[in-house]
C-alpha cells in the first residue's frame, strides 16, 4: 500500500510540474515578433524624420545656365558641333527632335518626291516637334543649330522659332553642310519668330575644331 501511495504521489507531482512549465512557456516567435514590430515602428519613424530633415536641408535646384544651345540634327553632324559649342560656353543643350524621325529615304535630295524635298519646296510645312517643350525663361543667349537643306533651314526650325518667344534673347544661328552657306536662313527664322535679337549666322563643317569655334564665339562678344 505504501508502495502504491508513493508511486501515485510521484505521478501527481510529475503532472503538476508539467502543467506549471506549460503555463510559463512563451513561443519563441511571439515575444521577439512583438519586439521587432516595435523596433520597426521606431525605425520607420526615425527614417521618416531623417528624410524630412534631409529634404528641409536640401537646397533648391541651381538655376540653369544663361546660354542654351538648341539644335536639330538628322544625321548627327550638327549634334556634334552643338555639343562642342555647349562645352565651350558652359551652355545647356536641347535637341529639337522630329516626332516622325527622318529616314535615309526622306533625306534623298535627288528624289523630288522624298519627304524633305516636299517639305523644303513648301514654306508652309511645319513638321511636328517630338521633343519635350522647353522654357526659355532665364536664357539670354540661344545658339540655334541646324543642317542646311536645299539652301535653307529645315522646316522644323521654322516650327520651333514660331512656337517660342525670344524676347530679351540674343539668337545666334549656326549650320552644318558640306558646301552650302547659311544663306537667308537666319533672316527667314528671325521674320518668323518676330522677337529676339538675331545675329548673323555661321556655317561649319562637321569636323570643325574647338579652336575655330572658340575664335568664332569670342568674335561675337
Amino acid at each position: 500500500m505504501k508502495k502504491f501511495i508513493t508511486v501515485l504521489t510521484a505521478a501527481l507531482l510529475f503532472a503538476a510540474a508539467g502543467c506549471s512549465s506549460g503555463a510559463k512557456t512563451v513561443s519563441g516567435s511571439e515575444q521577439p515578433e512583438t519586439e521587432q514590430e516595435e523596433v520597426s515602428e521606431n525605425t520607420a519613424a526615425e527614417e521618416t524624420e531623417a528624410e524630412q530633415e534631409s529634404e528641409a536641408e536640401t537646397p533648391a535646384g541651381e538655376a540653369h545656365a544663361e546660354t542654351l544651345v538648341a539644335f536639330f540634327s538628322a544625321t548627327g553632324t550638327t549634334k556634334g558641333v552643338a555639343e562642342k559649342i555647349a562645352s565651350l560656353t558652359g551652355a545647356d543643350l536641347y535637341e529639337i527632335m522630329a516626332a516622325q524621325p527622318y529616314t535615309a529615304e526622306d533625306l534623298n535630295y535627288n528624289d523630288d518626291n522624298s519627304r524633305t524635298s516636299k517639305e523644303q519646296n513648301d514654306k508652309s510645312v511645319r513638321p511636328e516637334i517630338g521633343s519635350e517643350e522647353i522654357s526659355l525663361e532665364g536664357y539670354t543667349t540661344v545658339y540655334l543649330g541646324f543642317p542646311i537643306w536645299w539652301g535653307e533651314e529645315p522646316r522644323i526650325l521654322d516650327a520651333f522659332v514660331e512656337k517660342y518667344s525670344f524676347d530679351g534673347i540674343t539668337v545666334i544661328p549656326f549650320c552644318t553642310s558640306g558646301s552650302s552657306g547659311i544663306g537667308r536662313s537666319g533672316e527667314n527664322m528671325e521674320a518668323l519668330a518676330g522677337s529676339g535679337t538675331w545675329l548673323e549666322g555661321r556655317r561649319f563643317d562637321g569636323s570643325v575644331s574647338e579652336e575655330e569655334l572658340q575664335t568664332w564665339i569670342d568674335g561675337l562678344q
